[in-house]
């Protein structure tokens, strides 16, 4: 699927950054050779005179992304957390992407309902509004249910965006061809690898069945978060290109003037915003990483509502620890603890300077603290200690990439609501609640007591298995299994051995 079509999708995208200027920016993002950026040129300057598309008064790259469609918004989306890749100039331009479209007509939303959901929409719903909100992918509907009259958002797939996504992504593909090609220095940034990305997230954003699931999930992980609501799927009027969730109140949580006259305490909520995100990272290993202004309500009783399920993040138990263990030693200044934990998860390589890089945490760290509280920033933090652990020679990690886009637009929805927070005050309590119970000697425990309930799974067959791992490895001989009542035996007296000291690491703690 790399035909002529793509090759005139790319003339066309070439055209579109370079008639909005945004065609510079990308250059230089990628930092970008000459032969690349003749190519770039010589493709975009026919076009050059044609006018200017898109809103003038967003940024050059928001601008042409929003005038090239879709595929392009959602792409600019993703790109925006991770300036590992595009930069942090282009980043910050993508973040504030408006994920704005002229909806389409309502009779074009009533046949896609009654072909997913196979029943006539009146069967259905007693209402169906005009669309409400308009999206890149999708369109939300008021509508209310026959028969119960509950109220509920449905939100409809857009008529065939799943066939010109795959166009886009196409050409895209061709795109990163041409980089690897044309940009050898590029070659780090896996042009490819970021399209194959992008392939993943939007391909189970386009189905609902995925986006329905992650709700239920997050509903369940944070259904004790008090303040905090997730609304329930109906999943009786679900389906691939079709979602409908209960309807919740509320105020955009940037409108801060119907807040404030709601009699709302805006600074409280914009604190527990900031540390039911660190709850759902930390605790749960589980959050919204698209946990922007747009997709959060405040409802009258003051409740955080999340919206829109499309890209959640998630991190392991191990990451978790890891990254509460940073966070905890700068906020006691502990740089050298902060140095071990990254040598320690294998995050900077065992050849480089300890003390040379906790000198460097201490110069990321010391600054920030010394400033206002209106401008002590965590956000800014991670960002200067990616730059510090990058020096160091630490890898690009994925999930910790995400987490530092998400905490920077999280920061910035809790420092509009609350223009004077002091974010390491609001995070400390959350960040110290986990480390106390998973750093340490209860830790430990539990951690003992599920690798004995896992070896307890296994037991009849270690005898076995550890003949063949002998086996395998050419040791001598391993003594035969164990026959008859001694096999059991043997289990019995290893099992009371692990109880027995799993005990005594109880009884000591």
């Amino acid at each position: 699927m790399r035909g002529p079509h793509n090759i005139w999708r790319l003339v066309r995208t070439g055209a579109t950054l370079e008639r909005t200027g945004a065609m510079t920016v990308v250059l230089d993002a990628f930092n970008a050779p000459a032969p690349l950026r003749l190519a770039a040129r010589v493709l975009g300057w026919p076009f050059k005179w044609l006018g200017l598309p898109g809103d003038p008064d967003m940024p050059p790259a928001t601008r042409a992304l929003t005038a090239l469609g879709p595929a392009y918004i959602k792409f600019g989306q993703i790109l925006s957390t991770r300036p590992d890749v595009v930069g942090e100039e282009l980043a910050m331009q993508l973040k504030v992407l408006q994920d704005k479209l002229p909806p389409f007509p309502l009779a074009d939303a009533k046949r896609v309902i009654e072909r997913e959901l196979e029943a006539p929409v009146e069967q259905l719903f007693s209402e169906l509004s005009e669309p409400i909100a308009a999206a890149s992918i999708a369109q939300v509907h008021k509508a209310r249910i026959v028969g119960t009259g509950q109220q509920v958002a449905v939100k409809v797939l857009r008529p065939g965006i799943e066939k010109a996504f795959q166009k886009d992504i196409d050409a895209f593909y061709l795109t990163a061809s041409l980089i690897d090609l044309l940009s050898p220095a590029s070659r780090r940034l896996r042009p490819s690898e970021v399209v194959a990305h992008f392939e993943g997230v939007v391909m189970g954003e386009l189905d609902f069945r995925l986006e329905s699931a992650a709700a239920g999930e997050f509903a369940a992980t944070t259904a004790k978060d008090e303040g905090f609501q997730v609304p329930q799927v109906e999943w009786l009027l679900t389906a691939r290109r079709v979602m409908t969730l209960e309807w919740v109140d509320g105020f955009p949580a940037n409108d801060v003037a119907a807040i404030e006259a709601a009699g709302l305490d805006r600074q409280a909520i914009g604190n527990r915003v900031l540390q039911l995100f660190l709850n759902h990272a930390l605790r749960d290993g589980y959050f919204h990483a698209d946990m922007h202004q747009g997709n959060l309500k405040i409802a009258p009783d003051g409740d955080i509502v999340a919206m829109d399920f499309g890209i959640m993040g998630r991190i392991d138990e191990y990451t978790r620890r890891v990254y509460a263990e940073i966070l905890y030693g700068f906020i006691r200044k502990d740089y050298r603890r902060v140095a071990e934990v990254h040598f320690e998860a294998g995050y900077v390589p065992a050849d480089r300077d300890i003390d040379e890089f906790a000198r460097a945490l201490r110069a990321v760290g010391e600054p920030i603290f010394g400033m206002d509280a209106n401008r002590i920033s965590m956000a800014r933090l991670l960002a200067y200690l990616f730059e510090v652990t990058e020096r160091f020679g630490m890898e690009t990690r994925t999930e910790l990439i995400l987490l530092q886009r998400t905490m920077v637009v999280v920061e910035g929805v809790s420092r509009s609501l609350n223009p004077s927070i002091n974010i390491w005050d609001v995070a400390q309590p959350v960040v110290e609640s986990y480390i106390s119970r998973n750093v340490g000697p209860k830790a430990l425990a539990r951690d003992l007591a599920a690798t004995i309930q896992v070896l307890a799974r296994y037991g009849p067959r270690l005898p076995q298995l550890a003949e063949a791992a002998l086996l395998r490895h050419n040791e001598p001989p391993a003594p035969p299994v164990v026959p008859g009542w001694r096999a059991p035996l043997l289990w019995m007296m290893t099992g009371a051995a692990a109880v027995i000291l799993g005990g005594l690491l109880i009884h000591l703690i």
